[in-house]
């Protein structure tokens, strides 16, 4: 992130952008003219930042990143020895309108862990090992505490992961954002064996669908949730819902941060027979495990094995939203499926719950035309 490692000595990227891995300070020079601060981008704030998180986000690093602050570049040592026909998997994604969330609650510190989740569990996906990421941050103004809070989530999520944070630019924009405002993005790079691949060509006829359980509504769907909420239903963020079960706030709860299954999902590979992950992000259940199906199977999802969280029964009552609009927008309690063997389902099982991720067996692949079928009861033979 721009609170990393590779940054250019100069200091200055496109006009408005603040790239912060530089120690150049101009404080101390006279000016007859107008400046960079004058127009809203200040260079020390920006330093005091990557200060903030050095240590932090040097922590994620593995051993194959080479090098230190300064470069124009993150640069990765990819040991091929390990390999024998390497593939590398690539993924970019955001957080979304949850950071409007976060803005209004003033808490920065579990965005970046939202941040990291949807792409390192897209890249896990695919059976790749997420080896490193890169993060931009794009504000109205860098405040550097709060620049520190954002970059420590995702240094966090980058270790929960087993991945490094390998680099990054913030990027000030006054007269474009807010002072307050600021968005998210990132990329990752894995690596996966090319006869490792997960997807539609492993997934046979018979096999089991394991669902695991999400810790909310993760990064997706929240513009029906700001509406819904605190739009038409007029909740304030501060309040305690007595629906929601657990003495928490409704803020508290909507900042959940994202499940990340990336190393569970990888312990899972090395122990049974997987064919496929499914991340369920936008478009729900429906609208990703279809994704990794073959065109003449289908998935039996029996959804009275699990009830989802009281937060989206809160979102749908408040909101009167029909139940495929719950379904086709939000995860509704599954944040991860994977199709494993039927010989392997319940190792399969045994070793998520050993890990700590809730999981039970939601359905077997059928003949079809790779669509979900949705079941209320549904009995495996």
């Amino acid at each position: 992130m721009t609170h990393v490692t590779e940054r250019p000595v100069s200091g200055q990227g496109s006009d408005g952008d603040r790239q912060l891995w530089t120690a150049a300070s101009s404080s101390n020079r006279r000016r007859t003219g107008s400046s960079y601060a004058d127009a809203g981008v200040s260079i020390d704030a920006g330093d005091r930042a990557v200060e903030l998180l050095k240590d932090k986000v040097q922590r994620t690093h593995r051993p194959e990143v080479l090098g230190g602050l300064g470069g124009f570049s993150g640069l990765f040592k990819l040991d091929t020895s390990k390999y024998r026909n390497p593939v590398l998997a690539s993924s970019t994604d955001g957080v979304g309108t949850k950071l409007a969330i976060a803005q209004q609650m003033n808490i920065h510190d579990t965005v970046g862990i939202d941040l990291v989740a949807m792409v390192v569990d897209d890249l896990v996906a695919c059976g790749a090992e997420p080896l490193f990421l890169l993060d931009y941050i794009a504000c109205g103004e860098v405040v550097p505490d709060r620049i520190a809070e954002i970059g420590a989530g995702i240094a966090d999520g980058c270790r929960y992961a087993g991945c490094a944070l390998l680099g990054g630019e913030t990027a000030e924009h006054p007269g474009l954002m807010r002072p307050d405002e600021y968005d998210l993005s990132a990329n990752g790079v894995g690596v996966v064996e090319e006869d490792q691949i997960l997807g539609p060509d492993r997934v046979q006829l018979g096999d089991v669908v394991i669902a695991m359980r999400s810790s909310g509504l993760h990064s997706n769907g929240y513009s029906l949730v700001r509406h819904v909420l605190l739009g038409q239903a007029r909740l304030k963020l501060d309040s305690v819902i007595e629906d929601l079960g657990d003495q928490r706030t409704l803020g508290e709860e909507l900042l959940t941060p994202t499940k990340i299954y990336a190393k569970d999902c990888l312990s899972l590979i090395a122990e049974c027979d997987v064919r496929a992950f499914a991340h369920v992000t936008g478009g729900g259940i429906p609208g990703n495990l279809n994704r990794v199906l073959p065109k003449n199977m289908d998935a039996t999802v029996d959804r009275s094995s699990w009830a989802p969280q009281p937060i989206f029964d809160l979102i749908q009552r408040k909101g009167r939203i029909d139940g495929h609009d719950m379904e086709s927008t939000f995860n509704m309690g599954v944040g991860m499926f994977t199709v494993v063997s039927p010989e392997d389902a319940d190792r399969a099982m045994a070793l998520l719950t050993g890990r700590g991720v809730e999981c039970w067996q939601v359905g077997e692949v059928i003949e079809g035309s790779g669509a979900v079928q949705m079941h209320r009861s549904y009995t495996r033979g």
